[in-house]
């Protein structure tokens, strides 16, 4: 593939991006036999045994999902396009992350028989926080059931009124052999979606009145991004704007980020051109992007690097993969400058220098060796040891920071334990090498049963991780039951003394301090204020006190589970001039907290799902009802195609293990739920009551 001499504004770096089943691995699958990099389309689910190209894991293709995020570089037209397919699954939700934190632009796949769907809002949520800009493409509107003007009207109502079509279907459901382009006005269809190329002709008859009617819309709105063009357009009409123009002002109004093309087909088929020419035509290259702004970790300064190879090298790394013919594998987005093979590079996350090994360009889980990547381009580097996803890479003469990326804290945890004394050591190794790879993946050590804990990001993340580490480290386990992690947080205020005082022969041990607890607002976590005026509890003695208070919160005070979202404030206490020590006023802090927090009346806090479940009619009264019984509170209803309803609430995660097959059931399997992380919030009293005490009782 000759992509050394491909200039800069001809990259493209994407991501597909959708709800769990629109069809993105299917849609890049299209991308990569239209574009010459396989002979044939991938399979996601059925009997073909290579499957997917980008769904490569043995889980993959036996659940026909995507886990890990998977890049591939293809050529289209002289544009050069790093394609990252990612996972729709919300216990995945972090492979998204990473990859929207690192790509220029981004493709989301709706299904055309559902519309916008929960874990779309979601991604484009995402897309939406790392101003990303993107195109959206309706998929299976070919299928019985499809609606790409359905799907449109949800993409209005759910997600923004910027977006136009750029193409119209011609035909309905399955006699759908085309689009028409509304830039050129011209048709383009196919006898069969298995054709080589598209057919230009002149737009059916009847669909000419709608097809100028949707132009007239995509000009008027494709004219706000140039004064110069509005003008133009006012005193000549349509006509006056060029196609040339029209191209160039709906690309600048794309990359502005708040405005939308919508295009749709089956993203198997020949159609799928028309979505590279799109992605080709009104997507960013790295040089539309501004240059990129850190810190020097030595001065604290802002700095900027630019896309060009001329500045100081600097990139990000985002993604830790397991290999298992090269090892470790960390896939690196350059910013700035050149990544050479050999070089020397300073981690300016952990202040360490690594020397790059190798190079890899990766498609899929194939690897092609190079001796550089250069600004704006994506590849894997071999060799850095102490290197971990959110890490920045930078020139060591020119350091620099990147801002890191932020991953949410997994709400679900099994114990998990060996199951032979064979076992153990691999376990721990193996443990560790999936925590690397995965950011939203924890394990820790229960002080109190000495049992190994796997926190994930739902039940399908944990019950991946263990058949991962069956087979790609052959570690056997047994799994205990999923539990959920509860937080405990305070209501009320509390003022209190904190005294720790043993003064009996000898040098003793004192430390008095007295400290004000307050509920934070949600989501800002542990605050610590020290007001002390004067040297009543000297400047030494108080960075102890605070990590005193923040050692007891981590470890729970009614239930034993992390206290969150309260402020403590230090405003008096005393010390002796011989007796007091830094563990002295260390333990004063404690006693504090835990006094503290239980006059403040304390309370249980419990992650709260939101659920959005389709379900064909005669079942709804089921569903809501098993909903309610869950301790769900219903927020909305509405008519999806098909004749079909949605159902969206909030339920907590507690009362939603095995809720998939619970459908399944109740459904005769006709149902599908999909769930993510809302909020936490507070556990009524009796049910608070009986978690405690089960929690005392062990």
């Amino acid at each position: 593939m000759a992509t050394k001499n491909v200039p800069l504004n001809q990259y493209r770096n994407i991501g597909i991006i959708a709800h769990i089943d629109a069809g993105k691995t299917t849609t890049t699958e299209g991308i990569l036999y239209r574009t010459g990099l396989t002979h044939k389309i991938g399979v996601v689910k059925g009997d073909d045994p290579a499957g997917a190209t980008t769904d490569w894991m043995a889980q993959e293709k036996e659940r026909g999902i995507t886990i890990t995020s998977a890049a591939v570089t293809a050529m289209w037209k002289g544009h050069k396009i790093n394609i990252i397919d990612t996972p729709g699954h919300i216990d995945f939700t972090a492979e998204v992350e990473r990859s929207l934190r690192v790509l220029d632009g981004a493709v989301t796949v709706f299904d055309g028989k559902m519309g916008v769907e929960a874990q779309t809002e979601t991604v484009w949520r995402q897309a939406n926080k790392y101003g990303v800009p993107r195109i959206c493409f309706v998929n299976k509107i070919n299928q019985t059931g499809g609606d790409f003007y359905k799907s449109l009207e949800t993409i209005h109502t759910r997600l923004s009124k910027h977006a136009l079509p750029i193409h119209l279907p011609i035909g309905f459901e399955k006699e759908i052999n085309g689009v028409v382009d509304l830039v050129d006005m011209k048709a383009y269809t196919y006898d069969d979606y298995a054709d080589h190329e598209l057919k230009v002709g002149e737009i059916p008859a009847d669909m000419l009145e709608k097809a100028k009617n949707a132009r007239s819309l995509l000009v008027e709105a494709a004219v706000e991004a140039d004064d110069a063009l509005m003008n133009k357009f006012f005193e000549g009409g349509e006509e006056a704007i060029s196609i040339d123009e029209l191209k160039a002002a709906l690309r600048t109004r794309v990359l502005a980020g708040d405005f939308f093309l919508v295009t749709g087909g089956d993203g198997r088929g020949v159609i799928v051109e028309k979505v590279l020419d799109l992605v080709a035509d009104y997507l960013p290259s790295p040089l539309d992007v501004n240059g990129i702004w850190g810190q020097n970790p030595k001065t604290g300064e802002e700095v900027e690097r630019k896309p060009s190879a001329d500045d100081p090298m600097c990139g990000l790394a985002f993604k830790i993969a397991t290999d298992p013919f090269v090892g470790r594998l960390i896939f690196v987005r350059v910013y700035s400058g050149v990544l050479t093979a050999g070089s020397h590079i300073l981690n300016t996350t952990t202040g360490k220098k690594e020397r790059v090994g190798r190079i890899v360009r990766m498609h899929a889980d194939k690897r092609e060796e190079i001796d550089s990547i250069g600004a704006g381009d994506i590849a894997a580097v071999v060799g850095l040891k102490d290197t971990f996803t959110g890490a920045t890479l930078s020139d060591p003469a020119h350091p620099i920071t990147l801002e890191s990326i932020d991953f949410p804290e997994p709400p679900v945890s099994i114990a998990v334990e060996p199951k032979t004394k064979a076992d153990q050591e691999k376990m721990g190794i193996a443990l560790s090498r999936l925590a690397e790879e995965d950011p939203t993946f924890r394990i820790h050590t229960d002080d109190e049963t000495g049992q190994t804990i796997m926190s994930g990001m739902g039940e399908l993340h944990l019950d991946i991780l263990i058949d991962r580490m069956k087979r790609e480290f052959n570690v056997e386990a047994n799994v205990g039951e999923p539990q959920v992690a509860f937080r405990e947080s305070i209501r009320g205020t509390s003022k209190v003394q904190g005294k720790h005082a043993k003064q009996s022969g000898g040098r003793g041990q004192f430390g008095d301090v007295w400290i004000e607890f307050e509920p934070n607002e949600p989501g800002k976590g542990f605050e610590f204020f020290d007001i002390i005026k004067g040297g009543v509890v000297p400047q030494e003695f108080r960075k102890p006190v605070e990590q005193g208070v923040r050692e007891t919160l981590d470890g729970g005070v009614i239930a034993g589970y992390p206290v969150v979202d309260v402020k403590a404030t230090l405003y008096d206490g005393s010390y002796h001039d011989v007796d007091s020590s830094e563990l002295a006023f260390k333990l004063a802090g404690s006693i504090a907290t835990r006094e503290g927090i239980k006059q403040a009346k304390p309370i249980l806090l419990e992650p709260i799902m939101k659920v959005e479940v389709s379900t064909p009619e005669e079942f709804m009264g089921d569903v809501i009802g098993d909903l309610n019984s869950r301790r769900g509170r219903i927020d909305a209803m509405e008519d999806i195609p098909g004749g079909a309803k949605l159902i969206r609430g909030f339920v907590p995660l507690a009362s939603m293990f095995g809720y998939t097959n619970d459908i399944r059931s109740m459904s005769q399997g006709r149902a599908a739920s999909t769930m993510e992380l809302a909020q936490y919030e507070e556990v009524p009293p009796n049910v608070a009551q009986e978690i405690i005490e089960k929690r005392s009782s062990k």
